[in-house]
């Protein structure tokens, strides 16, 4: 029996189909979505998203990102704009007639019958044969690991094995894009940690553009080739993990990746590549070489919480990127520990090693010396 971690192919199936990208790919043209007169759902967005890519549509409730989800695959039209796949429009297809295929949250498997009878149920509305239908419903099934499963219902299997059987079902439709629409929600943290592994696997081995609609940003960085952050109904900025991870554009995207320390001032100086800010309390410094700011104007700077130098880590000396804090929570997450601290006004997060968490354990309401490099301060957009 295959564990849950594992992806595998049956022998003598068909191999995959290479990851290098062919013909024109997905393509948003400025695709907009109301309802009603007053409600924008997606608002004006353009993006190419290339064969054998792996994209993330992240943001908050709301942001838009399920929508577009869904105008994509069908199940919502737009209000202007255009879907264009390989050279051709989608509008005005339905669901079973575009080359797309979506997985739902929520598995809707059918009961009473076999995982098999599950997978062969769309090629069976299309007409395929019984003999052709079966072989395709176990390659896609080999493709998920539960070929030695197809005679079972879905009530004998896990929750994540369930998810698989999702994932076999679409896939022997052979899509062109494959629609994940909060694909992990259902499941239990370890699943899910799991099923980020094995989704990532299978799109590598079958070279499918896979678009996968999240809320979570862990997530996200972990399955995503470029992450697309969304922000009522806008595309804040489109990035490879890292990058949306570490150099967030503006505020927006800082703040709604987490762990991202603002700070708002007036521009002192900006000389030598190195922009000061006064923002009040805090006096900051930021390796800026290609900044246009100006001296009297208003800049929003972010400080990643991992870049925070914490207690004996810290500078002592008084300065830019200096500042005095207080703990207020201390959380230890296992290879790391997370300080909530107070300072300048503010409530600050710093991570640190998890081997630290003897010496900050007990310590809330204590003060702490805080410093962070120049390079670590990100100038944002507004």
């Amino acid at each position: 029996m295959p564990d849950e971690q594992t992806v595998t192919q049956r022998e003598g199936a068909p191999t995959a189909p290479s990851r290098t990208p062919s013909g024109t790919g997905l393509e948003l043209k400025s695709l907009t979505k109301r309802f009603g007169d007053e409600v924008v759902a997606v608002d004006d967005i353009n993006l190419h998203i290339a064969h054998g890519e792996y994209v993330v549509l992240l943001g908050p409730s709301g942001c838009g990102k399920t929508t577009t989800l869904r105008m994509i695959g069908g199940h919502e039209e737009p209000t202007s704009g255009d879907i264009v796949l390989d050279g051709q429009s989608l509008l005005g297809l339905t669901p079973d007639k575009r080359p797309t295929t979506t997985v739902f949250q929520h598995f809707a498997l059918f009961p009473h019958r076999s995982v098999r009878e599950n997978v062969e149920f769309g090629p069976k509305m299309h007409g395929i044969s019984k003999a052709e239908r079966r072989e395709k419903a176990m390659t896609a099934l080999d493709m998920v690991g539960l070929g030695a499963m197809s005679d079972r219902k879905p009530s004998a299997l896990s929750g994540g094995q369930q998810q698989r059987v999702a994932l076999a079902r679409v896939l022997v439709m052979e899509p062109k894009a494959l629609l994940l629409d909060e694909p992990l929600g259902d499941l239990d943290r370890l699943l899910r940690l799991r099923m980020r592994v094995e989704l990532r696997a299978l799109q590598r081995q079958l070279g499918l553009m896979f678009i996968h609609v999240t809320h979570d940003q862990e997530e996200a960085l972990s399955v995503g080739d470029r992450i697309v952050v969304m922000h009522e109904g806008r595309i804040e900025q489109v990035a490879d993990p890292f990058t949306i991870s570490n150099l967030p554009e503006n505020v927006r995207v800082a703040s709604f990746m987490g762990d991202n320390n603002i700070f708002e001032g007036t521009v002192t100086s900006h000389e030598g590549g190195r922009v000061s800010i006064d923002g009040g309390d805090a006096q900051l410094r930021a390796l800026a070489a290609e900044s246009d700011a100006r001296v009297g104007q208003q800049a929003v700077v972010s400080v990643r919480a991992a870049a925070v130098q914490v207690g004996e880590d810290a500078r002592d000396a008084n300065g830019p990127n200096q500042l005095l804090g207080q703990i207020e929570v201390v959380e230890y997450l296992g290879d790391l520990v997370k300080l909530h601290l107070a300072a300048a006004g503010r409530r600050l997060v710093a991570k640190v090693p998890g081997d630290r968490f003897p010496e900050f354990r007990g310590r809330e309401g204590s003060s702490v010396q805080l410093s962070w490099k120049e390079e670590d301060v990100r100038l944002l957009r507004a």
